[in-house]
């Protein structure tokens, strides 16, 4: 293991020793035959949004004793690496607030998110937001008056089923990788990065990313989503509104064998557009998330952490100091579609993070299973809503 590593070409290094140990290409829901309302964009991701990038890292080792790590760290980029000199515009809502996301106070009170978003397991916010800092103030050189104060947004999700949560394992440099290896295009899901440990429905999950082309009456725009889907119960899970839960009984979580209870866990929703949306409108985007997550059977309950923050990368000079900045926004009359474009590929998104999932046996021996695919195309058949060949 590499450690101390603070530039980027150390980084990037980290960054191509971590490899994603999943398999290359992974089925997306869509190819299952799982039927989808709206039109996504071209990657049907989160960087259809231009300028956006996504970087992963992820921890996969056996350690002695029966230990075992399975975590990582997902880092969003709005505008890749001008993200450092340029913020946007954002908004923030919590359904149900039984977990963390940092800098929300400021994103509140200034309607600005000044840093990438940052994802990882509940025991690692602490390392992944100082190193966060660190990375920033690195991008400035020897001079890092510019960046004396940051507040970063790090969100997490409990990982500690299959996790070794309480051994840190997420150290700086894997932060740093994750930042400077982010990229645009083709987003990997399933259990990469942050969502390496994680479970939904009690089936392995892990990251997932839609988006939506929303035409409005002030043009065309992008949503993109991508959720860190560790939330629901089995016996809710639904699929293009088939009660799959109730059918697909088998492969429940095990802990050594034995049937583990039933869990409802968090999950954390990253919502970018290209729409030129103001502060409030972009909150409204976030609440609009609970009802794709619900769709799928999510219910935020009482030990869940539902977080959701939207951000828009347009207006990039709202930012700068000075007076009379003339910004965009748009009507709230005319925001409809953009709320149904965000429900539609929150929805999307939740799912591809449980097709992506895979069998994994984790820390003391618990073990998951991915959603069998057969068996899901099979219940989708029975009730009519299967749309492959």
């Amino acid at each position: 293991m590499v450690t101390g590593c603070v530039n980027r070409l150390c980084a990037l290094f980290v960054s191509f020793l971590l490899a994603n140990a999943t398999a290359a290409d992974p089925v997306r829901a869509r190819n299952l035959g799982i039927p989808f309302d709206g039109t996504p964009g071209a990657l049907n991701a989160i960087t259809d949004v231009e300028g956006l990038t996504v970087g992963h890292v992820t921890i996969i080792k056996d350690l002695p004793d029966d230990r075992a790590v399975r975590t990582g760290v997902t880092a969003i980029l709005p505008r890749g690496r001008a993200t450092i000199d340029q913020p946007v515009f954002a908004g923030w809502f919590t359904l149900n607030g039984n977990g963390e996301m940092t800098g929300t106070t400021w994103v509140e009170e200034s309607g600005f998110l000044e840093t990438p978003v940052m994802i990882t397991n509940t025991h690692s916010v602490g390392t992944v937001h100082q190193a966060t800092i660190e990375w920033r103030v690195n991008q400035a050189g020897p001079d890092a008056s510019g960046y004396f104060w940051s507040l970063p947004v790090v969100a997490e999700t409990w990982d500690g089923d299959l996790n070794d949560v309480n051994g840190f394992h997420v150290k700086a440099e894997h932060v740093y990788a994750a930042l400077e290896s982010a990229s645009g295009g083709p987003v990997p899901e399933g259990s990469v990065g942050g969502g390496t440990g994680m479970i939904c429905f009690d089936f392995k999950c892990g990251i997932g990313t839609s988006s939506r082309v929303a035409t409005t009456k002030e043009g065309v725009f992008t949503i993109g989503v991508l959720v860190q889907a560790n939330a629901g119960s089995r016996d809710t899970l639904r699929v293009a509104g088939v009660p799959v839960g109730k059918h697909l009984r088998q492969g429940l979580v095990s802990r050594r064998g034995s049937p583990a209870a039933s869990r409802t866990s968090s999950i954390i929703i990253v919502v970018a557009t290209d729409a030129p949306l103001l502060p409030h409108q972009l909150k409204r985007i976030s609440k609009r998330t609970a009802l794709g997550l619900a769709r799928d059977g999510g219910i935020g309950g009482d030990g869940s952490g539902d977080i959701f923050i939207a951000f828009s990368t347009t207006n990039a000079a709202a930012a700068q100091v000075g007076s009379g900045i003339t910004v965009k926004m748009f009507a709230n009359d005319n925001m409809d579609p953009l709320f149904l474009a965000t429900v539609e590929a929150t929805e999307e998104a939740i799912i591809n993070a449980l097709v992506a999932g895979r069998d994994m046996t984790g820390d003391r021996g618990h073990s998951v299973k991915g959603i069998d695919h057969d068996e899901l195309v099979k219940v989708l058949r029975e009730y009519n809503r299967y749309v492959g060949e």
